[in-house]
């Protein structure tokens, strides 16, 4: 009967256009192993960006990718002569389209383009940069390792800048379109910059040129996502044999080691003068400096100066110094960018890099006081991104000798009437936690931080109050010199408080002189939680520290939640158990019950 299905399904045949690639390919591939004719690799090139569909798409893009390594591997971009000269720029011409057309799709809908588009990409590199290197050995009796910078920097443009894609025409789509897509970010990150020396030391080095090189309009999107991928940026070489890793093979063998310049003078022959980071630090912070010039000879042909010009790139890559001198340009350049942008686009792109300022780029810059202007700035800008600047800056006076004799007053300046009420509240804690730590700060000034949060304490919501009570426990038994605030006596005739509010000098207020009656206060709050907590300042102080994590986290839908869902252990007394417990003793006391 008709209605039964046939015992064995026909194999559909593919569809023309699919069909028509194919045959393109083979086309090509016969071409390119006999010499003959690439005019078809316009047909493909033409078919590819009119496709539409993402199978169809995909499958054109990796049959040009296997025609261009063809072409690449065939040393068809290297051809010399006149008539080579030609045949070079015209393939040339197709494969910088093929590649401006992958550099589009990695911000295509396709989730499954977009990789493979960067795939494509970074695999052409490999293969361009070796086909480069090969053509250096051909013709050079020095021949140096190469990398395909322009090839390169077209992928930088394309992570950077995000151009939209070719395959479908959305202009309405093209404002989302600037910003690099989470997945192609990650699969960049996890594949090359974070694995790859060269990758990273070529990303760090053309970014930065890239940064100058861009307008206006441009730059505010450019910056969001260099930022974006550096601020997760989480390896770096801290020795030189961590230098391991390498995108393109051939820049992986060892370079020779670089020619000594001659000198007016002789070097000196002690240990610390073969300190090369030494050498690279003192170059990078007088790069640009007009004063370079008027420096002796000497100090030009056989310091810093000269060293530089005796490396190559290849030599550039295997030394450490040479990775943490473009790791600093970089950041310096994105710093000096993101001053420039308006204020809101700076505060939100500033929170990032901050956080990752102490832990991810400090350690790693070849000195890290030049970034000490612009932590200030946004120390300057108040607020939770003036709280991250200020912990930057504590890490450059402790581990960096950075001198700021003026941080406890910045800190100071943050206890205004919002601090105990804003989302950073937790944060503040944490870092003032940090920042007051140490033994050896004059109780004045810690009297004064504790004197001003108490005062700010009295209009302040309950989960801050019960952060505050421990933070001043802890410092109190850590700091025996201000027991005395807990424990003044005031005279009758003494209803003046010494401490002085308006004071913005933290070693000026007369705080050590005051008491911390506001907390005192607080034992009749409406919220037990507060009024029993609080309690804590008239025991005796034999309790270890407390953690100050368990109380920053609080809120008031928290605070309830304790409150309805707790246990009771108790039963509450009754109006009614009240009233019978009183009616007994007042009749004995009237002469008791008949």
């Amino acid at each position: 009967m008709h209605s039964l299905p046939p015992a064995k399904r026909r194999k559909l045949s593919p569809s023309p256009i699919l069909q028509q690639i194919v045959d393109l390919e083979t086309t090509l591939a016969s071409s390119i192993s006999s010499n003959g004719s690439l005019n078809a690799l316009d047909d493909l090139l033409t078919l590819t960006r009119r496709a539409r569909d993402a199978p169809v798409v995909s499958k054109a893009i990796y049959a040009l990718y296997r025609v261009f390594v063809l072409i690449i591997d065939k040393g068809k971009l290297n051809v010399k002569g006149e008539e080579g000269k030609v045949v070079r720029a015209w393939v040339w011409a197709r494969l910088n389209g093929y590649t401006e057309y992958l550099v589009g799709l990695m911000t295509d809908g396709e989730q499954a383009l977009r990789i493979s588009a960067l795939q494509i990409l970074f695999s052409l590199l490999k293969h361009l940069s070796s086909a480069s290197t090969t053509a250096e050995k051909a013709n050079s009796s020095n021949p140096q390792p190469q990398f395909h910078v322009a090839h390169f920097k077209r992928i930088i443009r394309g992570l950077l800048l995000c151009p939209p894609s070719q395959r479908v025409k959305d202009l309405d789509s093209d404002a989302e379109s600037k910003l690099l897509d989470p997945d192609v970010r990650e699969h960049f990150l996890d594949t090359w910059l974070s694995v790859h020396d060269d990758i990273r030391w070529f990303f760090l080095r053309e970014t930065t040129t890239l940064l100058t090189s861009l307008n206006e309009e441009e730059k505010p999107a450019a910056l969001e996502n260099l930022v974006s991928l550096l601020e997760r940026l989480t390896t770096f070489p801290t020795d030189t044999a961590e230098l391991n890793a390498w995108w393109v093979v051939e820049l992986g063998v060892t370079p020779p080691k670089p020619s000594k310049v001659a000198s007016d003078e002789p070097e000196d022959p002690s240990p610390d003068n073969t300190d090369d980071s030494d050498d690279w630090r003192k170059f990078f912070d007088e790069d640009g400096d007009s004063d370079s010039k008027s420096k002796s000879s000497s100090t030009k042909k056989s310091g810093p100066h000269a060293r530089l010009h005796t490396l190559t790139i290849h030599q550039s890559l295997h030394a450490l110094p040479a990775h943490r001198a473009v790791f600093t340009r970089t950041w310096l350049a994105i710093l000096q960018q993101l001053s420039a942008l308006e204020p809101e686009r700076q505060r939100r792109l500033s929170v990032p890099v901050l956080n990752v300022m102490h832990q991810g780029i400090i350690p790693y810059l070849t000195r890290p006081v030049l970034v000490m202007d612009w932590v200030a700035g946004c120390v300057d800008y108040g607020g939770a991104l003036g709280l991250l600047g200020l912990n930057t800056l504590f890490v450059l006076m402790r581990e960096y000798n950075l001198d700021y004799p003026l941080f406890y007053t910045r800190l100071y300046a943050f206890l205004d009437r919002d601090v105990l009420h804003l989302k950073h509240r937790a944060r503040f804690f944490r870092m003032a936690k940090v920042f007051l730590s140490s033994t050896h700060l004059p109780a004045t000034i810690l009297a004064s931080f504790l004197k001003k949060l108490a005062r700010l304490s009295l209009s302040a919501p309950p989960a801050a109050i019960i952060a505050l009570v421990p933070f001043t426990y802890n410092i109190l038994k850590r700091h025996p010199a201000l027991m005395g605030m807990i424990h003044r006596v005031v005279d009758a005739d003494e209803d003046i408080d010494p401490f002085d509010v308006k004071e913005l000098n933290p070693t000026l207020t007369n705080a050590l002189s005051s008491s911390l009656w506001e907390l005192h206060t607080h034992r009749t709050h409406y919220h037990p939680a507060v009024s029993t907590l609080v309690r804590i300042l008239e025991e005796a102080f034999t309790k270890p520290n407390y953690a100050l994590e368990d109380f920053l986290d609080h809120t008031y839908a928290t605070l309830l939640d304790n409150e309805t869902k707790g246990r009771v252990r108790r039963e509450p007394a009754t109006e009614e158990d009240s009233l019978q417990g009183e009616a007994f003793p007042t009749a004995e006391k009237e002469g008791g019950v008949d």
